[in-house]
């Protein structure tokens, strides 16, 4: 007779809104918390408020996350078009998934998001340049960095019709553009961080997107690199790209963003960046422990 006692475990289960401390672990941020709870009656589909015509994106009331856990929580906010957005907030906040479902890569439970006036369908996502963080990435897959950027035309190719030669071009065109031509024949795993994430962005850049959408762009690359790559959006920016980026670092807030969105799970504050970065506001973003003190323009 099987003895009941082998089915047992020690695994403590907890509720979503109620993540125990670790003991003898200190937290720079307040840790993230999912929360559970039923959708019936919020609007899906169709938006809540018509957005205003120049609106790149328009999320309304937007829920969303993973095996039934909300990570986002009815999240509202609309960026103009040419605008460079950047947002900030701790681990686990939600700044990934908001990515996510502004690409159309994540469903959303309830809300709903309008890209350039549209639902981010796969009719719409050629529209849309994606950088995901580089942790996400293999970066021992055996290819080069022109076999990585050509993987930015698929969208409009389909999977089954092989890049032309104007593709081609695009992509060495696109490759210079982030100034990485002396390594169009490299292996992506030979490449330093920062080489590697002006590959991604040239990825994203080859389809001639009109929005793009970049996590943690310049997560653990050199101050070099990272002034290269702002530079760069900048520039797209100027000619009327509008860009979505999250970063950790708060000392760039104020230098290149237009506005700045402070999320956790929901929206704590969406303006400029000298109205966002106080430290009330980043006192609500990241809990009671701040790290970084912005320096903010006179």
């Amino acid at each position: 007779m099987k003895d009941e006692r082998t089915n047992r475990h020690d695994h403590t289960h907890i509720a979503p809104d109620a993540p125990p401390q670790p003991r003898g672990h200190s937290h720079a941020v307040a840790p993230a918390t999912f929360h559970l709870h039923p959708h019936a009656g919020h609007p899906h589909g169709q938006p809540a408020r018509v957005p205003a015509s120049d609106a790149a994106i328009a999320v309304d009331g937007v829920c969303a996350g993973y095996f039934g856990r909300d990570v986002l929580d009815e999240v509202s906010f609309t960026v103009n078009r040419g605008e460079f957005i950047g947002v900030i907030g701790p681990n686990g906040s939600g700044k990934s998934t908001l990515l996510k479902v502004i690409a159309g890569l994540l469903p959303v439970q309830c809300g709903s998001v309008l890209v350039f006036g549209q639902r981010p369908s796969p009719e719409v996502r050629h529209l849309i340049g994606y950088v995901p963080q580089s942790e996400s990435v293999n970066w021992s897959f055996p290819v080069t960095v022109r076999d990585v950027v050509l993987m930015g035309t698929y969208g409009r190719l389909g999977l089954f019709r092989r890049p032309s030669d104007a593709d081609r071009a695009a992509a060495d065109a696109a490759i210079a553009q982030v100034g990485m031509q002396d390594y169009t024949s490299a292996q992506i795993g030979q490449l330093s961080g920062g080489q590697q994430q002006r590959v991604f962005v040239a990825r994203a850049l080859v389809a001639r997107p009109k929005l793009m959408l970049l996590d943690e762009p310049i997560a653990g690359v050199d101050a070099t690199t990272q002034h290269a790559i702002f530079t760069l959006l900048e520039q797209l920016k100027e000619q009327g790209t509008t860009i979505v980026a999250t970063t950790h670092d708060l000392s760039c807030v104020a230098e290149w963003f237009d506005r700045v969105l402070a999320l956790n799970h929901s929206v704590v504050a969406y303006g400029k960046p000298q109205e966002v970065l106080t430290s009330e506001t980043l006192s609500a973003t990241f809990g009671s422990h701040v790290l970084v003190s912005p320096v903010l323009p006179a």
